[in-house]
């Protein structure tokens, strides 16, 4: 037994440190963690997919299908427009957006509830003259908070709900167990940000006419014959670009990537150059120089004589812009792209790339932006470093921001595609009022059901998808689309590795560790240690594989103080969700970084006093509600 407890211990480690680490998936670490156990004996062949069956995993792939029919039917844009004042001041528009991520998140997922609410706040930023980044943060923040509040809130109360079942006697939590404690926390944390947290956001950029500014932009410019540019050198045009705030970090000749050291290299025609700048200064580094997007090669004639004699730089890039939209319309008629416009227009937009997101790890070459969907990547913002490569093969990040041009209709299905949300401004609107009725009905049809009793959540939730599938609120050709399946696979695979650290005793043996060096034998000490370990995990790591591997460790702890098992898996689920420190401890902060032009250690500065908050409330209230 302790050869098995040594070994499973050593999996956990290394699974963490690959967590942490963060050069692989997160799924892909946890089906390695599964696949060591089961060649070690730890797992047995028979039990080693159990986990894909479990009731937790099931009702976390529902409860994504139902969230994207709140979404799908209009039934959140609804309640927006309802909700959120249309002339308010920076406190009152704060709380009403931030209450209602919260409300939101306890019944859906809530990345989706961010991923809604995040053109709402850019909107109300501009209208406040606010810097995107001190809504944006107290808005993810407060989703956070809100998915503790119920069992279906967030994937971490799931898995607590179905480790109690598997490994004690007590059966699953219902569905508003969660409510008392994660309410009381929700509501203090809510209530903080609104008062006092959204001052201490660092300011990053600031709101101005009706847009947003985000971290400086990469965009690849060419240098077409008889432009200013041609014959200049390096160090000219670098002078020239300061002046609209813009500099030279790379440049292609010939297809060789040739550093800007250089600077006095001379620019000749065809020269690609790599520059950074804002999004609104790019059409003034444009027009300043006679510069080409590098996407728009060639214009029309007519387009061009019909701007040359404009004389002024608005003409300039109004010019620009005209050139590159003639040429996706030639390309799409030549190019034979699966995407064919319907409309003949040509839009500019900015989309965010979500953590789930197909995009990540590859380019637009690898996924044929341009052939397969007729979409332009003219820019992007990376916030927290700065790279010069190419934009046809840069690898996509979460959190970065592409500047896109292409018809509106292949926009929307790249987005929805590839996992991205728009970051234009946008107008609310209720698609189809029954289907939005319908939605909201169905899911608190089902939550009724497990409230009263008759069925578990597992079964009230697949009926509901049942439901919205009949309905077609959801239609089927993406009903497995909207899954987010590297958290399943995640949770069904750490689901059999938890089960071995319970069934060799390795829980006990790291809760025997912890409670000899920090809580020395006391209930009330072990319980917050739990909770500030949780915590500190979460932030470096994913929150639903913070709370399986914990889990069992929780209960060990409980088992040797002869305590309340429940109190210190409640403190798991709290800790597991209050992961406000890093970008990387939850996929709302992700999503975040780009759009709020946030660094890495931008979040401690209101997440610190925020788990402080939460640490301050939680414990008296696990006491209270779940006396030990």
């Amino acid at each position: 037994m302790v050869a098995e407890q040594l070994l499973i211990t050593g999996i956990l480690l290394v699974t963490a440190a690959a967590f942490l680490w963060g050069r692989w998936r997160h799924d892909l670490v946890a089906v390695c963690a599964l696949l060591a156990c089961v060649m070690t004996g730890l797992v047995s062949h028979a039990d080693a997919f159990s986990g894909f069956g479990h009731p937790a995993v099931i009702t976390v792939a529902c409860i994504l299908i139902l969230s994207a029919g709140l979404q799908n039917s209009g039934a959140v844009d609804g309640l927006t427009r309802w909700i959120i004042p249309v002339e308010a001041g920076p406190v009152l528009s704060i709380a009403a957006l931030t209450g209602l991520a919260a409300i939101l998140s306890g019944f859906m997922n809530n990345v989706g509830a961010l991923a809604l609410l995040i053109p709402v706040a850019l909107q109300m930023g501009s209208r406040l003259e606010m810097p995107p980044g001190r809504i944006l943060m107290p808005l993810a923040f407060a989703s956070i908070l809100g998915g503790m509040t119920t069992l279906i809130g967030t994937p971490p109360n799931l898995i607590v709900s179905g480790m109690r079942a598997e490994m004690t006697e007590a059966g699953y939590f219902s569905m508003f167990d969660f409510t008392p404690v994660g309410l009381a926390v929700a509501a203090g944390g809510v209530l903080f940000i609104i008062l006092l947290g959204w001052r201490l956001v660092p300011v990053r950029s600031q709101s101005v006419s009706g847009s947003f500014d985000l971290n400086a932009y990469l965009t690849e410019v060419r240098i077409p014959a008889g432009s200013k540019a041609e014959g200049m050198r390096l160090h000219e045009v670098e002078t020239a670009l300061d002046a609209v705030d813009a500099q030279v970090v790379g440049l292609v000749r010939n297809d060789v990537h040739l550093a800007p050291a250089g600077m006095n290299r001379k620019i000749i025609s065809g020269d690609i150059l790599i520059i950074e700048a804002e999004a609104e200064p790019l059409a003034k580094a444009l027009s300043s120089l006679g510069l080409e997007l590098e996407e728009a090669k060639t214009a029309e004639s007519e387009a061009e004589e019909a701007d040359t004699d404009t004389g002024s730089e608005d003409g300039a890039a109004d010019q620009q812009l005209r050139k590159s939209e003639a040429t996706i319309s030639e390309d799409s008629a030549t190019n034979d792209y699966e995407y064919a416009p319907l409309s003949g227009e040509i839009i500019l937009a900015e989309y965010v790339v979500l953590p789930d997101s197909l995009l990540i790890n590859r380019s637009p070459k690898m996924i044929e932006l341009r052939t397969r969907y007729g979409i332009n990547l003219l820019a992007l913002s990376r916030a927290g470093g700065r790279t010069a490569a190419r934009l046809r093969t840069i690898r996509f990040k979460a959190g970065d921001v592409l500047m896109l041009q292409g018809p509106p209709e292949a926009m929307a299905e790249f987005a929805d595609n590839m996992g991205c949300v728009p970051l234009a401004e946008r107008t609310l609107r209720i698609p189809d009022k029954r289907k939005a009725l319908l939605a909201g009905s169905i899911m608190a049809l089902a939550i009724a059901v497990i409230v009263a009793g008759v069925l578990p959540p597992a079964i009230a939730f697949l009926c509901g998808v049942l439901a919205i599938t009949l309905f077609q609120i959801v239609p089927l050709r993406s009903l497995y689309q909207v899954i987010d399946w590297p958290i399943i696979v995640l949770l069904a695979a750490l689901i059999p590795v938890a089960g071995a650290m319970q069934s060799t005793g390795a829980a006990d043996l790291i809760a025997r560790v912890i409670l000899e060096n920090f809580a020395q034998g006391h209930a009330v000490i072990a319980l917050g240690a739990i909770l500030v370990v949780t915590m500190t995990l979460s932030d470096l790591m994913n929150n639903a594989a913070t709370a399986a591997v914990m889990c069992p460790i929780a209960l060990g702890a409980a088992h040797q103080l002869d305590a309340n098992p429940d109190a210190f898996l409640m403190a798991v689920a709290i800790g597991a969700s209050c992961a406000f420190l890093t970008p990387i401890g939850h996929q709302n902060n992700t999503l975040i970084l780009g759009p709020g032009g946030f660094r890495f250690g931008d979040y401690w500065r209101l997440g610190l006093p925020l788990e402080i908050l939460v640490v301050a409330i939680s414990m008296p209230m696990l006491l209270w509600i779940w006396p030990l």
